[in-house]
């Protein structure tokens, strides 16, 4: 009756070069940060790829690619989507 699935979910800075996913929200309760985030376009919704992760992480979304600090990329959570 049901097709079976799975949620797979982490933070941004945990993922591999080429996993993909989709943001989720930003855990943190620091305005500056929260609107670095926002300032970025990394709102609930936008799909990307991880291109890059050190020294920081570079991830490829619609609009072209991002670079982001550790910091940030360690309070944005995703969704894994699974290719």
């Amino acid at each position: 009756m049901f097709n079976a699935f799975s949620v797979t979910g982490s933070s941004l800075e945990l993922l591999k070069i080429g996993e993909q996913g989709i943001i989720q929200f930003c855990n943190t309760q620091d305005e500056n940060l929260l609107n670095q985030v926002i300032s970025l376009g990394l709102t609930p919704g936008i799909y990307f790829t991880v291109e890059q992760q050190f020294p920081n992480l570079v991830i490829n979304v619609r609009q072209g690619r991002l670079t982001i600090s550790k910091e940030i990329a360690g309070k944005i959570y995703v969704r894994i989507v699974k290719r």
